[in-house]
């Protein structure tokens, strides 16, 4: 018989011990990791709560910049000169639609949209997101919108936006002095990070390029707004939770006559040149025209490659360039300030006398400087040297004076530097002295160099704006105006109570759409740089009476005005003749032909308006023929000689009512923006 099993007898008090440790141990280790879990919870939602809710709000909240509204730009009487225009574009939300392609092709066909701006497009459309706007055509017409407005049900997802596009009223009238503004290109775009000013420009697509819409650009652009949206995980705008309106820029009033650029523009018809007016007063440009000129609106919305081209085209004669900054070899105007250096070093006096036989020859040279009267003008007197433009007496002056002193007293009245004028463009022009012509050429300094400076020929250009602000100094004795464009600033802000503002202010508050809005205008001040002091103050009226002489007595164009006139005519060579050659302008290249130079300042005894003008390569007479009638229109327009262009506002009503009318509607935009 086998032996039975043995059967252990369990021992339940100590699996009950063993069953007790390993609850324990359970247990604390679930405490530990509870703990562990609720502290880190802790930490999320009270130490680190402020850190993730600010996280999540970005992936929730977005901020939209709205662009403010570009400032206007007004001429001294009120005309609106730089507007902003409502420009209609065609855009679609992609995903809205159920053939895209399809669609694109009818809408074209509706609106006369080519084939290859339908591949662009496509293109397009494929690399942007689908719940996004897409602009798919701008600057529709007036009848391509009506149609699309008529057929909008049978295209779905399409859409007409419209927003705020500049707009030059005058067009190529004002271009070279207001400038113009063009998209927001690569190189912008680093300058403006550069200048930490890229955020302020985040939904504005346009910048100054040029002229006062570039200088001013910090004023004219005003202050981005904001949109605060709720979006969804996938970028979409589920709703606006805030909104900080955009400040428009400040409006520009300019001491621009447009009247007088009209004159301009009709003056140098048909011609190249430039015309510079401005009141010596002030410093104030009345007038900047360049002949021939191009509509700056043809930049706004970027300009196409053939236009372009037809722009920098030699046949159509530069218009991109801006004349009146340009340099010109100043010929003769610059002779009455050649005579003040000779009376203020001594060299001269009002009585001294050359002899003119017609030529003028330094010694040991075979070479002779001509006369432009081959017969000479005998012998010649100061008065007698400016009113007849005597070269010979000039000549003889230089020499004397030598090419320092005549340099020295040239940069007192602003030749070789810039004016100071309120556009970037503005040029130095070339001074003479012996240290430009060696860093410009190489070479020494010649006695004969200085001959050529004695009569404004050889190494000397001048701008027609630096020869304005020059005579505008000599007609001021001296005192110094900086030249500017800008007159005031305005901008509109809301007032929740008119009585807090000041009796000034409320001179300039309105109502407008049951908002009341302030007007505040700021006048501009200009600090005037030190006078010119000489050491014989009757030498100004030596010069200036000799100035007064030529025009009364010499230049036909001012035979019969009304005003008292002051000026000097000067006809530039632009080519060396060959020593005993005779000058033929129908034989002569027409770019190598004489330009004619002219500056005047009326009237007389108190300057009010100061002209320089420059017409080139003239085929018949000089300075007096050419460009002394252009000064002389410019001048009839401002003093009012004919009924029809008066200054006197009792004969233009419409001045008033146009002012007006412009504001207001620089109003309403403005506030409409706000």
């Amino acid at each position: 018989m086998a032996p039975k099993k043995r059967v252990a007898i369990r021992n339940h008090s100590a699996e009950a011990n063993l069953f007790a440790r390993r609850t324990f141990i359970t247990f604390i280790g679930v405490l530990i990791l509870s703990i562990i879990l609720f502290a880190n919870i802790y930490d999320l939602e009270v130490n680190s709560y402020q850190k993730y809710q600010t996280r999540s709000n970005s992936n929730r909240i977005k901020l939209l910049p709205v662009a403010p509204n570009r400032g206007l730009i007004y001429d001294r009487n009120g005309v609106l000169l730089a507007d902003n225009k409502p420009v209609h574009s065609l855009e679609v939300i992609p995903e809205q639609v159920d053939n895209i392609s399809a669609s694109l092709k009818e809408v074209s066909l509706l609106l006369d949209i080519s084939q290859e701006k339908q591949d662009k497009l496509l293109k397009a459309i494929k690399s942007k997101r689908r719940f996004k706007p897409i602009e798919l055509y701008s600057r529709l017409s007036e009848q391509q919108v009506s149609l699309f407005s008529v057929n909008q049900h049978k295209f779905p997802g399409f859409f007409i936006d419209a927003r705020l596009k500049r707009y030059y009223p005058f067009a190529d009238l004002t271009t070279h002095s207001l400038g113009y503004v063009g998209r927001i290109n690569r190189k912008d775009s680093i300058r403006l990070t550069e200048q930490n000013l890229a955020e302020d420009y985040a939904a504005t697509r346009n910048i100054g390029k040029l002229g006062l819409e570039k200088y001013y650009e910090d004023l004219l652009h005003g202050t981005i707004g904001h949109q605060e949206v709720e979006i969804n995980n996938q970028g979409r705008v589920v709703r606006t939770l805030d909104y900080t309106p955009p400040v428009s820029g400040q409006n520009l009033t300019l001491s621009i006559d447009i009247e007088l650029q009209m004159i301009a523009k009709r003056a140098l018809s048909g011609k190249r040149g430039a015309v510079v007016a401005m009141d010596p007063r002030s410093g104030e440009i009345l007038a900047m025209y360049s002949n021939p000129s191009y509509d700056g609106n043809l930049f706004v919305h970027g300009i196409s490659n053939k236009n372009y081209q037809k722009l920098l085209d030699p046949k159509n004669n530069r218009p991109l360039v801006n004349r009146s900054v340009q340099g010109y070899p100043p010929a003769s105007t610059v002779k009455p300030l050649l005579a003040l250096t000779g009376l203020e070093e001594g060299v001269i006096t009002q009585s001294t006398k050359f002899y003119d036989p017609g030529w003028f020859q330094l010694k040991g040279l075979k070479r002779k400087y001509r006369d432009w009267w081959a017969q000479g003008h005998g012998w010649v007197d100061l008065n007698k040297a400016i009113e007849h433009s005597c070269n010979v007496y000039f000549y003889n002056l230089a020499n004397k004076l030598d090419i320092d002193r005549i340099t020295n007293m040239m940069e007192k009245f602003g030749f070789g530097d810039l004016t100071g004028v309120d556009i970037r463009e503005d040029n130095r022009g070339i001074l003479p002295s012996v240290e430009a012509k060696r860093r410009r050429y190489n070479q020494p300094w010649y006695k004969g160099d200085t001959i050529s400076v004695g009569i404004g020929q050889g190494y000397w250009t001048v701008t027609p704006l630096q020869l304005a602000q020059a005579i505008s100094i000599l007609a001021n004795k001296g005192q110094i105006k900086i030249p500017h464009f800008l007159q005031a600033t305005s901008m509109l802000v809301t007032s929740d109570n008119v009585n807090e503002t000041s009796s000034s202010d409320k001179a300039n508050t309105t109502s407008l759409d049951n908002m009341t809005v302030k007007m505040i205008t700021e006048m501009i001040e200009y600090e005037d740089k030190p006078p010119i002091i000489l050491k014989d103050s009757k030498n100004w009226n030596l010069v200036l009476d000799a100035m007064h002489n030529t025009a009364q007595k010499k230049v036909s164009a001012f035979k019969g005005s009304r005003y008292d006139a002051a000026g000097k005519t000067g006809t530039a060579q632009l080519i060396t003749k060959k020593q005993d050659a005779k000058y033929d302008a129908k034989a002569t290249k027409e770019k190598q032909r004489n330009n004619a130079m002219f500056v005047a300042f009326a009237p007389y005894e108190s300057p009010e308006i100061v002209v320089a003008v420059a017409v080139e390569n003239v085929l018949d007479g000089g300075g007096g023929a050419n460009a002394g009638p252009v000064a002389r229109q410019i001048m009839d327009q401002y003093f009012g000689d004919r009924e029809i262009i008066s200054k006197d506002k009792s004969q233009h009503p419409m001045h008033d009512n146009i002012y007006q009318q412009n504001i207001k509607q620089s109003h309403n935009k403005d506030v409409g923006a706000q």
